[in-house]
């Protein structure tokens, strides 16, 4: 499903990645932990190719690529195969819970606006948003804005989806019913790879959880 090999990725003099190798099968839901600064986000981040990685490889659903010599068209393809939930939600301010959800099914999909807007209305209401179609992002909650981020991430319908931190920006009575949310996604099927600092969440959800050192000189 997903391999990564070798990956290595560094910011100037600070290596953070240092030949990792990664792999996801179909169904999996793999955790990632370990200490601040030891590149799990990071990880993910070149896997939805956010960064570029410095070296190494990755294959994805029948889609492989060399990171070090990787063309753009590689990239559009092989994010199209994965969507991201991000710890700060990364909502469009000027558009409506549904328009952000049908957004990347317009452009990534090439949906039309009725289907797309079929598809958006259905995931919402699916995570409890029924009620919220019309709001903008500063109408909603925090935790009602990282649903509207799950519910664009489970529309694509992608093959793998990466959440980094989901709950880190959260105030802690919102933490439970987002994590609730992703279990119920989880039991569907979704495979996912996801950071967290939440351990018996971790432990509760995946069936693989791996450990990220933070590399020292």
């Amino acid at each position: 499903m997903l391999e990564i090999k070798n990956i290595k990725k560094s910011f100037g003099s600070n290596v953070v990645l240092d030949g990792i190798d990664f792999h996801v099968h179909e169904g999996d839901v793999i955790s990632l932990i370990g200490p601040s600064g030891s590149g799990k986000t990071t990880l993910l981040r070149c896997v939805n190719f956010l960064e570029n990685a410095d070296s190494g490889a990755i294959r994805i659903d029948g889609l492989s690529a060399d990171f070090a010599n990787v063309h753009n068209k590689q990239k559009i393809a092989i994010r199209r195969k994965t969507a991201m939930v991000f710890q700060n939600y990364a909502l469009f301010f000027n558009m409506t819970a549904i328009q952000n959800v049908m957004e990347g099914l317009i452009v990534s999909k090439k949906m039309s606006k009725d289907d797309a807007r079929a598809v958006a209305g259905n995931v919402l209401v699916k995570v409890g948003l029924g009620d919220k179609l019309d709001a903008k992002p500063y109408e909603l909650s925090g935790g009602q804005q990282q649903r509207v981020g799950i519910a664009r991430a489970i529309a694509l319908n992608p093959k793998v989806i990466l959440f980094d931190e989901p709950t880190s920006a959260l105030d802690p009575e919102m933490v439970d019913e987002i994590l609730d949310l992703i279990k119920q996604v989880a039991k569907e099927g979704a495979t996912m790879v996801i950071v967290t600092h939440e351990m018996q969440f971790a432990y509760e959800i995946s069936n693989r959880i791996v450990f990220i050192e933070r590399r020292t000189a």
